[in-house]
Formats: structure tokens, sequence, C-alpha cells
């Protein structure tokens, strides 16, 4: 009998740091109406007129800054974590695929396929659902599965935002950073995503952004919600890591345009902080299972510059999950939870 498949997919990163490569990475991005959903029309003009010219050179330099002999952070992570996982599901395949670039989702897809899965667990690594990450990686495989006339059957892990062995693994890796740095602060940082992307998963149009309170609990209105989502993700890491009110805080980074996106930002949050006294903090991304450009780069390098040169001693980017064993470990409690199959006898490296 074919073994199932599990396709481990993530956001994708540019083959190299160089603008050329960024440049075809970012239209592949920025041309997804669900990234930035504007009409085609208008969308086309802002890539070719605006983003592409500008931001591909600036951030050609800014991956350069992280990238490593064996190739980007963001990929080399997710192949160490593809082989964790392998040894943890014996009984199943399990191949990784990125939603823009290489390995695409067609090439994850194939594999599986090709080594006779039927049954395909999709597992996108995005611990808070966004329509921009998740709905359109989903999107997405639905089209390629399409393609095929014996189309494989197809289960998808939801977000884990708040599951335990997630939160757990991050809890595993900041305990030992918070207690060598001993921070004044620690800060919860997560992609930001435009107001009207969180509106849009409500409903009723009246939920979403309507009052302070609104992400307090989790419920039919707002399921869908990033936001709600992230604050659930804080709250559980605080109340592991023993943090007392004033001790944290969450907000959103890596902002892009004019509209206003979720509140508060990272980039005026820190200065902030710097200006007011603060002077040693701690930054996690539990947005991000994977060290990236977001993490690395934008916090570990440049927001750390920032928070010093307004007043700051130092900032320290706690590491995300990476290859973690107990993140591997979670990933296959949650696969075989989604295809109804009790631990089996898993080799733990």
């Amino acid at each position: 009998m074919p073994k199932p498949g599990v396709l481990l997919v993530n956001l994708g990163t540019p083959d190299a740091p160089r603008t050329g490569e960024v440049r075809r990475y970012l239209r592949e991005f920025l041309s997804d109406p669900r990234v930035l959903d504007i009409p085609a029309v208008g969308r086309a003009a802002l890539l070719g007129l605006i983003i592409l010219p500008f931001r591909s050179p600036k951030s050609a330099r800014a991956y350069s800054q992280i990238w490593t002999a064996e190739g980007s952070p963001l990929l080399v992570a997710g192949r160490a974590l593809a082989d964790a996982v392998r040894p943890r599901l014996p009984e199943c395949e399990v191949e990784l695929a990125m939603r823009y670039g290489r390995p695409s989702l067609s090439s994850g897809l194939s594999a599986l396929r090709d080594r006779g899965c039927e049954q395909i667990v999709i597992f996108p690594l995005y611990p808070q659902y966004a329509s921009s990450s998740t709905g359109s990686s989903l999107e997405a495989l639905y089209r390629e599965a399409s393609r095929l006339w014996n189309t494989p059957f197809l289960q998808v892990v939801p977000p884990f935002y708040d599951q335990p062995g997630f939160i757990e693994a991050f809890v595993q890796i900041a305990e030992p950073v918070l207690g060598d740095f001993r921070p004044d602060r620690v800060l919860f940082s997560y992609h930001g995503l435009p107001e009207r992307h969180v509106r849009k998963c409500d409903p009723s149009g009246s939920h979403c952004l309507a009052s302070p309170d609104c992400c307090e609990t989790i419920g039919p209105l707002n399921r869908y919600c990033y936001r709600a989502q992230c604050w659930a993700t804080s709250r559980a890491l605080a109340a592991r890591l023993s943090l007392q009110e004033g001790d944290w805080d969450w907000s959103f980074q890596s902002r892009l345009g004019r509209t206003p996106w979720l509140k508060p930002y990272t980039d005026l949050v820190l200065p902030e902080w710097a200006k007011s006294g603060v002077r040693r903090v701690a930054v996690m991304c539990p947005a991000f299972v994977a060290d990236c450009l977001e993490t690395l780069e934008e916090i570990g390098i440049r927001a750390r510059e920032v928070f010093i040169a307004q007043g700051g001693e130092d900032l320290v980017l706690v590491p995300s999950l990476n290859a973690h064993s107990t993140w591997a470990d979670s990933i296959a409690q949650m696969v075989r939870k989604t295809l109804g199959t009790r631990e089996s006898a898993a080799v733990t490296p």
C-alpha cells in the first residue's frame, strides 16, 4: 500500500542575493492578487514602475548580508526541517516546497506522486492564517492538483498558532537566550498585513478592528483573523515564559506602501522603547518558523542598529524554530492528527 505524502510549504526565497534573481522572485510574489490585492492594471503599474526597479536592488543588498555558503537561510532551514521530520514519520514520504521560487509547489507534488502517494497532507508552515500566505499557498496547490487527471487526495494541517508543540518549541529556544541576555522587555514581532486584509476575513464586516478588544477571543466572526491569532500566540508564549504584564508587548513589521497596516509598528515601537529608557530588548518573531530576511536582516541587523542609535544598549533576536527537535516532533504529531493515525515506531534522532 502506498505511503501518504507530506508537503511542507513555506513562502519562498530568491535563488541568489543578486538584483536579477530578487527581481524575479518579487515579481512572482507581488503579482499574486492575494498579496497585492488591488486591480490588475494598478498592480502591474505599481510593480513595473515603482516596486521592482527600486526594491529589487535594495532587497538584494539585504539578502547578501544574511546569505550563507549553503544558500538562503530559509531554504537551508527548510531542507533541514524536512530531513528532521522524515525519521519521525517513517510511514510517510516528506517533501519541501515553496509558494514562490524553488523548489516549486509543482515539483513537490510531482515528487510525492512519483513515489506513489495518493493521499497528501499539506502542511503550510505559517502559524497564523492569512489569505496572503496560507490562502495563497492552498489556492495554488489546489490549482496544481486540478491539472492532474488523477487528482491526489489532499488534507490540510490547519493554523497552529496556539498548538502546544509549536509554543513549547519556541519556549525551549527562547528560555536560554532570555536567561543569558536578561532583557528589560521582550517584543513579539509579527509580519504585518494591511488592515483591509483583516477586515476582508470578517464575514460580518463589523467585528475585526472595530473595537480595542476585538481579538481577545476567537469565534465565528474572527476565526480567520490573523491579528487575533497573533494575539493568541503572544499570550501563550508570554504565559509559558512567565513574562509579567509590562515585561512584553507585540507589534507588526515589514509594512509596504502608505495604506494602514496592523499596528503597532515594530520600527516605531523599538525606538520609542529606547528613548523611554529601555536598555535591553529581546525580539521573538513567532510568525516565522524559519529564520529569513525578515528575522535575520530586518530585526537582527536593522532593528538592532536603530534601537542602539536611539539610546538602547543592546537588542538580541531569538532564533526561530528552524529544525529544532521539538518542532519536528510537533510537526509529526500534527500530521498524524490530520491523517487520523496514532503514533508509530518513529525514529527520533
